[in-house]
């Protein structure tokens, strides 16, 4: 055991991790590029294909947290919510708190077959990313620009696309917009007291018109918002890099089902629900603190094998052809060949290192870093 957990710190197993990622992330893009022409002749089976060429790619990411990382993600949930999970539409709501809660978010899906088919709300910048970025233009994720001005006509239009979707989905919402770090949060507050809101101590302020305008279009296809909440035992902070490192974790998520219809039509009202889900929010954080544990039964699902077996299919695909290079490289290369190669091991090392730190919470996005964003836009 000790032998392996040095094996999964080494360098060469993130480079061959990252491989297996950027490479089959590109072929499966090329596959969904190859999809076009079948969208005016039938929408819907080129969704279906979209969704299951969409998990060979995110599900690798679930993959590396369970079955790499080891990590144990512990649901807390009710059995009457549990059973409707995976067999329904829904809006999942998340705090954003941890480097790595969107891969715990993932995980969620995975565990109730809705990971191929998940939406998020994304910056429009993504869009142009490789992998994950076309991956989801593909699955028709709503992208914004974070300027409501501009944005209220094109999520509108891409949430009703969403009405005639063929596969079960979860809609994930980070309502607070931004990842928590202490200077958003001290900003955040300070626009609740001159807005004469409830002032939270584990979040911050979350954005209404996101949410208001994702439930007032999904009406009719979305059945539930599903109020997540998570943490991590003994403080633990965890990371990207932590989890690239096989550091197992032990992540807790409180899930409460919450029927679409009890929620107010009226953009005002709606707005003031969410402030209200929030403080709940926040007590609910407090008592993990306090306790350790959620309130409520825990009711795990179990991992899926797909996740591992997709992983180890392009794993087996795609790294031995890739040390068979290696070997002729270094029987019969020239000297200036495994130079090269040497060179462009290193700058994958610095270019690996570099998207990691962008995960990282004190390298994140500065959207509610000034007051004037913080203005619940």
């Amino acid at each position: 055991m000790g032998f392996l957990k040095m094996l999964k710190t080494q360098f060469l197993c993130h480079l061959i991790i990252c491989y297996v990622f950027l490479v089959s992330g590109f072929i499966i893009n090329l596959l969904q590029i190859c999809t076009l022409p079948l969208w005016p002749i039938n929408k819907q089976l080129a969704r279906k294909i979209n969704c299951r060429l969409a998990y060979s790619i995110s599900s690798q990411l679930v993959a590396l947290l369970e079955w790499w990382s080891g990590t144990e993600c512990t649901l807390y949930t009710d059995p009457e919510s549990f059973s409707y999970f995976g067999k329904e539409n829904a809006i999942v709501v998340l705090n954003h708190n941890f480097e790595i809660d969107f891969m715990c978010g993932w995980t969620f899906c995975d565990r109730f077959g809705v990971l191929g088919s998940s939406k998020v709300l994304a910056k429009k910048e993504l869009s142009y990313v490789p992998v994950i970025g076309w991956m989801w233009y593909f699955l028709e994720i709503v992208f914004c620009k974070r300027k409501w001005e501009e944005d209220r006509k094109t999520v509108v239009e891409s949430l009703q696309n969403l009405r005639d979707y063929p596969e079960k989905f979860w809609f994930l919402l980070h309502c607070e917009g931004t990842r928590f770090t202490e200077e958003k949060h001290k900003i955040s507050m300070e626009v609740a007291e001159k807005k004469g809101l409830p002032k939270l101590k584990y979040h911050l302020l979350p954005r209404t018109k996101g949410f208001c305008v994702t439930v007032q279009n999904l009406r009719g296809t979305v059945t539930a918002v599903y109020d997540s909440t998570l943490n991590f035992r003994n403080n633990e902070m965890p990371s990207l890099l932590g989890v690239l490192n096989g550091k197992k974790y032990h992540a807790a998520l409180y899930v409460r089902r919450i029927p679409l219809e009890s929620i107010p039509e009226d953009e005002s009202e709606c707005a003031a629900w969410l402030h209200k889900l929030y403080q709940e929010k926040d007590q609910f954080q407090e008592r993990y603190r306090q306790n350790g544990h959620f309130p409520g039964p825990i009711m795990n699902a179990p991992c899926r094998l797909w996740a591992l077996l997709n992983w180890l299919f392009w794993v087996c695909l795609l790294v031995y052809p890739l040390c068979i290079l290696a070997l002729r490289l270094l029987v019969s290369g020239s000297t200036f060949t495994v130079l090269s190669t040497f060179f462009f091991c290193i700058t994958a090392s610095a270019g690996i290192r570099w998207m990691i730190g962008q995960t990282e919470i004190d390298r994140g996005s500065n959207y509610g870093n000034k007051e004037v964003q913080m203005n619940n836009k």
